[in-house]
C-alpha cells in the first residue's frame, strides 16, 4: 500500500512539475519501470554485445641488454663482440672502431628500415663523444630522432624505451675496460 502511494505521488510529482512544455509526456508510465531498476537485458542489449577475439598475441617484450664489457654485450643470452646494431628483432655487427667512425654510410642502416623507427640510441663508448653534425642532420631529414650517450648509459636508456613497447634502435661501441660492467648471472 505504501509503494502504490509513494509511486503515485512520484508520478504526479515529476508530471506536474518537470514538464517544459504542453506537449511534453513523461518518459516512463511509473518511475519503478525505469531501466536502472531491470535486471535483465533489453532488446537494444541483446544485439549489441561486445566480443574480443585475440588474432596475435604480443610477445613478452623486444631485446634487453644484459650486460655490457670492453670486449662486447650480452643481449638476451647472445654474447656478442664489439660494436653492434641493435634492430630489434636483429642484432648484428656495426662496422665502426670508434666515434669517428660513425658516418652517415655507417648509420644509413637504422634510416633505410621498414617500420621506421622513432628512435636512434648511440653509444659512443666510455665517454659521450660528439657525432659529426652532417651524420645528426641526414637523420633528421629522414625523421629519426637521435640520443646520443656513453654506452653505460645509452644502453639502460634502450632498455627503458624497449620495456615501453617504443620502436627504437641502439648503435653501441663497447666502453674502454675502466668502465666496463660484468653482471653475473646465478
Amino acid at each position: 500500500m505504501a509503494s502504490a502511494v509513494c509511486a503515485r505521488f512520484l508520478l504526479h510529482r515529476s508530471t506536474s512539475v518537470f514538464l517544459f512544455s504542453s506537449r511534453a509526456v513523461p518518459a516512463f508510465s511509473s518511475p519503478f519501470l525505469s531501466r536502472g531498476h531491470r535486471l535483465e537485458p533489453g532488446d537494444d542489449e541483446l544485439y549489441q554485445r561486445t566480443t574480443v577475439s585475440v588474432m596475435k598475441k604480443e610477445p613478452d617484450g623486444g631485446i634487453m641488454i644484459n650486460s655490457y664489457s670492453s670486449a662486447g654485450f650480452s643481449i638476451d643470452g647472445n654474447r656478442v663482440f664489439g660494436p653492434c646494431a641493435l634492430l630489434p628483432p636483429a642484432i648484428l655487427q656495426w662496422n665502426v672502431g670508434s666515434y669517428k667512425d660513425i658516418t652517415e654510410e655507417s648509420i644509413s642502416l637504422f634510416h633505410m628500415l621498414e617500420p621506421r623507427i622513432e628512435l636512434l640510441v648511440l653509444g659512443t663508448g666510455a665517454r659521450l663523444e660528439r657525432i659529426d653534425p652532417s651524420v645528426l642532420a641526414l637523420l633528421k631529414r629522414k625523421g629519426v630522432a637521435v640520443e646520443v650517450q656513453d654506452t653505460p648509459n645509452a644502453c639502460a636508456t634502450f632498455n627503458f624505451l624497449v620495456s615501453e613497447r617504443r620502436v627504437v634502435a641502439a648503435g653501441l661501441i663497447p666502453p674502454s675496460a675502466s668502465t666496463a660492467l660484468e653482471v653475473q648471472q646465478e
